[in-house]
């Protein structure tokens, strides 16, 4: 096995990647703690893994999140010190979840740039998140009373790349009405294979085809930063309105009683596969997802917020800035819901899917130790 994964995370996003890199690419072993306990898992999985990880001459590359205290790994076994060493942000502990700057915390973030000291190519799964952390190291490492390192940033920035989070995009063309299966092949097959259409697997399709991959040690949630989604169609038993999740989120905008009126005077029926797109009759759905990258593509209507990642991804129109925007623009499409129904979404998608990004991922993990990309 020459790629050593090792993810102390097993769960949500994490999972879904490793576990799609274990089946597609070869010559792959995974070795893996359950995705609980993420405070733990971020002070004590390297002790772990050290005891746990097979010494083998076969390894060539170790791919991890960052999770993982790579420093101490490799400290602890230094042969694994001379793998070719990568590690994938999913998330950074620099600016997301807590902007609040808490002593406490300081620990996570800063074991997040001593991993990237140490590894040879550190990848971020969007521009924000890299430029995110990139810019924050020097104001983050003015927490430390005196004798401050320098220049880290200049010393980690030429190691970062950027590769979006793979998804295999599952066939969901019966669930949805002819217009828009249409453009959602259209949209994928763009970028995929020179324009060639976009291979789509059985619906929903977990099982792992037979390969020579190894999986240890697992076990099992998690970080894609949440966005409002209106559905165009009720896809695939997915309807749900969390009410006080999104007065919450804007209580302190001081406009969530308005929002939250606006949520209790819509009404819902549960979901099904139900008549003709341009019903007027037929409640609209919101949904409140984590996954907006698979939400889109089964057909919702997205509204987010003009803040994190949110920008590098979507087209304006889908781009919200105040509580108070949202709020017009949800009775607006209450009011008018074939506006949404018949909306053909203008944004990219194949540049998020498995077969456009597959190509990035097995240069990644075939490189030599010594080898650049």
């Amino acid at each position: 096995m020459s790629v050593l994964i090792i993810e102390a995370f097993y769960g949500g996003s994490h999972k879904q990647l490793v576990d799609l890199l274990l089946e597609e690419l070869q010559d792959c072993v995974l070795y893996t703690l359950p995705a609980k306990k993420w405070h733990w898992r971020a002070r004590t999985s390297a002790l772990y893994f050290s005891q746990n990880v097979p010494i083998s001459e076969h390894y060539r590359i170790l791919f991890a999140s960052s999770v993982l205290n790579l420093t101490e790994l490799v400290a602890l076994r230094p042969d694994l010190g001379k793998l070719r060493k990568i590690l994938y942000f999913h998330e950074n502990q620099l600016v997301y979840p807590v902007k609040k700057c808490k002593e406490r915390d300081f620990q996570y973030g800063y074991n997040q740039i001593l991993s990237c000291l140490v590894a040879d190519v550190v990848v971020f799964n969007s521009v924000f998140n890299m430029e995110s952390f990139l810019n924050s190291i020097g104001r983050f490492m003015k927490l430390i009373p005196d004798h401050r390192p320098r220049d880290l940033e200049g010393i980690i920035r030429p190691k970062c790349q950027v590769i979006y989070f793979p998804i295999r995009f599952p066939d969901v063309s019966r669930f949805m009405p002819k217009h828009k299966t249409a453009h959602l092949q259209k949209m994928l097959s763009l970028k995929e294979n020179g324009g060639a259409p976009p291979s789509m697997g059985p619906p929903f399709q977990t099982e792992p085809r037979e390969s020579g991959n190894t999986q240890k040690n697992v076990k099992s949630q998690d970080d894609v930063q949440p966005g409002l989604q209106v559905a165009q169609e009720e896809i695939l038993g997915i309807s749900l309105v969390q009410e006080t999740g999104l007065a919450k989120s804007y209580s302190s905008a001081n406009s969530s009683s308005h929002l939250g009126e606006t949520l209790r005077n819509l009404t819902l029926t549960p979901c099904g596969i139900l008549g003709e797109v341009d019903d007027q009759q037929r409640p609209l759905h919101i949904v409140w997802p984590h996954r907006w990258l698979e939400a889109v593509y089964c057909g919702c209507y997205p509204l987010c917020p003009k803040d994190l990642v949110y920008p590098e991804i979507f087209p304006a129109e889908y781009l919200y800035s105040t509580p108070e925007q949202l709020s017009k623009r949800l009775q607006n499409f209450c009011k008018r819901p074939d506006i949404v129904r018949k909306h053909l979404y203008k944004g990219e998608m194949a540049p998020f899917s498995w077969a456009s990004l597959h190509g990035k991922f097995r240069s990644l993990l075939t490189a030599e130790p010594g080898e650049d990309l």
